[in-house]
């Protein structure tokens, strides 16, 4: 009778993490469905990100301040470390993300930064002379032909604005794949908690400050939907992914609860649909299909 309770609080502990990395995954995919949404009002990429990360920083701030009486001082290669992390993970990942929804759909959107673990397997065989299986170089396949599709789909409809706004997103993927590779190792003695708390207040005064220099401060005086928006950008799809998927990898492990952000696409797709008008068509979904796929053969590879 014990052996079956145990079971049982067991599968309702996996179950309990498993919702929870599938509802962060949404979360963290509707930051771009809430972006489209701000940029009706015409706000630019510059003012969106300072809203956004003005928004969060409290939240941030507070929990590295607990996390610095708790864990003592850092020293000081550990705090250029994270001034780095924090400027080339999260300040211009999320730039060149915003920056590149300006011009291509949510869908796309979602779709090139879900290569983020591709590139982290290329950026290793390439300069840290990781070997490559034939099993991960077809999921790479399989992935980049699914974006193919979908980028060709979307060119047609948008134009060479499709090609910028890709190329941007693509970078966004790119230095965010940098900083996870970077931050392996520092996480080990940090823990993530700590890691990414600090590293979210770093890129919150890199966004504020490159406001302030780009833009004139009456840009802050904006509508009240923006202010709404952005409070939900900054609490709804930053704050909360960010911990919940910390919960789930602690419940789950990283490896089912990096499977369960494959929904993070298709929840895109359709509240593209839903919120703001965007068409469904049969190439995306192919193209969602075999990118899903791909990044689910990659995850399914024994380290």
């Amino acid at each position: 009778m014990l052996t079956e309770q145990t079971k049982l609080l067991a599968r309702r502990h996996y179950l309990t993490g498993l919702a929870i990395a599938l509802v962060g995954a949404i979360l963290f995919s509707t930051k771009a469905i809430v972006a489209k949404l701000i940029y009706r009002y015409n706000v630019d990429a510059v003012t969106l990100i300072c809203f956004r990360m003005a928004f969060s920083l409290p939240i941030f701030a507070a929990i590295a301040i607990w996390q610095m009486h708790k864990s003592g001082s850092l020293s000081k290669a550990d705090r250029w470390r994270l001034v780095a992390l924090g400027l080339v993970g999260y300040y211009l990942s999320s730039f060149l993300d915003f920056l590149g929804l300006q011009y291509i759909s949510a869908g796309l959107e979602r779709l090139i930064l879900f290569l983020t673990p591709s590139f982290v397997l290329l950026i290793s065989a390439f300069f840290l002379k990781r070997a490559v299986s034939r099993l991960e170089w077809a999921a790479l396949l399989v992935s980049y032909l699914g974006i193919v599709l979908v980028f060709f789909h979307d060119l047609k409809l948008g134009g060479e604005y499709v090609l910028l706004g890709s190329a941007l997103v693509l970078g966004a993927a790119i230095s965010y794949a940098i900083y996870l590779i970077q931050s392996g190792q520092l996480v080990q003695r940090l823990g993530s908690l700590r890691l990414v708390s600090y590293a979210m207040c770093v890129s919150s005064a890199a966004c504020i400050g490159q406001f302030f220099i780009l833009r004139p401060a009456s840009m802050l005086v904006q509508p009240l939907a923006v202010y709404s928006l952005s409070i939900v950008n900054a609490v709804m799809c930053t704050v909360l992914p960010v911990f919940m998927t910390m919960i789930a990898v602690k419940r789950i492990g990283a490896a089912t609860a990096s499977q369960a952000g494959m929904i993070g696409p298709v929840s895109t797709l359709f509240l593209g649909a839903y919120f703001i008008g965007e068409p469904i068509t049969s190439w995306q979904l192919a193209g969602t299909i075999l990118v899903m796929g791909g990044m689910y053969l990659l995850s399914r590879k024994k380290t």
